[in-house]
């Protein structure tokens, strides 16, 4: 986690896949015995986590998918997720998606490799395309449908509910609230595993300083607070901030675009702007700027001057705030975590596929 925290666009990318085929590995040769001791009958597995697929098809039992990333389903008009491409219909997109596509399957072949051999080994169905390796039961995103480019392929129990954060699970961060003042407040939060480019967060405090506005600065475990001292105008600078505590108090947040800091925002009606890191940071990106909830300065382009225009032009244009609350009220409407577990409840007491009102 700290090796990654260093790392962004495709080197990240990288990193991440061979981190997740040593983990598959391992689960695919511990999990099933496991997994049958304990006595399981229903696995809900996370997108990225094929091995969830084999593991429940070698021992007969329902699972669920659950998208804790972007959505992943392919689907040739929607870009890749590692992508800041904007959402187009157009033919030219198809190829520009397809060939993002390619490059993916390039990187992931040696995880592909280690499915596949397990599979064979284990007389289990292989299939060449991913989107077979998810459950044919349902299907769950955290996020609301209107966070999501237009879709026409997604399966008929593909469920979009909204996120299901809880503050409850999360350990208290303290934090010194009487040090807010009643300026509008930008918070600013590259997460807590791509936060290890401090020099980001220079970037931001120089950005905001001349503001009529209180920065507050989240370095998400990364540093000490005191490894950042005399940033431009001063801001308020935490190891760990009570994020669900404080997104209600804030005007804008500044995120890196990580998919649960995103919805926690929205969720709350805040727009952002965001600077992307890697993995599936651009797409959730694509989709703050296809929404209009938020303006996006890539890493690769970031320098305080972009950043601070694009927060100025937040700050100011009525229509970012409009487009956040309405994501909100979406979020409002979609069921959350209640209408997840009931259809989760569903899958299990049934066995069968829980199909999504259309």
């Amino acid at each position: 986690m700290a090796e990654l925290g260093k790392l962004s666009g495709l080197e990240a990318v990288r990193y991440t896949v061979e981190w997740i085929r040593q983990g598959t590995a391992t689960f695919l040769e511990e999990g099933p015995v496991i997994i049958k001791e304990a006595g399981v009958d229903a696995l809900l597995v996370d997108q990225i986590s094929n091995e969830g697929a084999a593991i429940a098809d070698l021992l007969d039992i329902p699972f669920v998918t659950i998208c804790s990333a972007v959505v992943l389903n392919r689907d040739i008009t929607i870009p890749p997720f590692n992508t800041l491409w904007p959402y187009s219909p157009a033919w030219w997109a198809k190829i520009r998606n397809k060939l993002g596509y390619n490059l993916i399957n390039r990187l992931t072949a040696a995880l592909r490799e280690t499915l596949t051999e397990y599979r064979q080994k284990n007389n289990l169905p292989v299939s060449s395309n991913p989107n077979d390796n998810y459950s044919k039961l349902a299907q769950i995103s955290h996020q609301p449908a209107e966070f999501e480019f237009p879709r026409k392929t997604l399966p008929p129990w593909f469920h979009f509910t909204g996120p299901y954060h809880n503050s409850i699970t999360r350990e208290p961060a303290p934090f010194p609230w009487e040090k807010l003042t009643e300026k509008p407040l930008i918070y600013a939060s590259m997460g807590t595993i791509q936060n290890q480019l401090l020099t980001v967060f220079q970037d931001i405090a120089t950005a905001c300083a001349d503001l009529d506005a209180q920065l507050v600065i989240s370095l998400g475990g990364s540093a000490e607070p005191d490894s950042l001292p005399n940033l431009p105008g001063s801001p308020l600078v935490v190891k760990y901030a009570p994020q669900l505590e404080i997104l209600p108090k804030t005007t804008l947040t500044i995120t890196h675009a990580g998919l649960n800091t995103t919805l926690e925002c929205l969720t709350r009606g805040v727009p952002m702007v965001a600077i992307p890191i890697t993995n599936d940071q651009p797409g959730v990106s694509s989709r703050i700027a296809w929404t209009g909830t938020g303006e996006v300065v890539p890493l690769k382009r970031l320098n305080a001057d972009r950043l601070k225009v694009a927060v100025k032009k937040v700050l100011q244009e009525d229509s970012y705030k409009k487009n956040a609350l309405r994501l909100q009220d979406a979020i409002e409407k979609a069921g959350g975590v209640k209408r997840a577990a009931d259809i989760i409840e569903e899958v299990v007491a049934t066995g069968k596929p829980v199909l999504a009102a259309r």
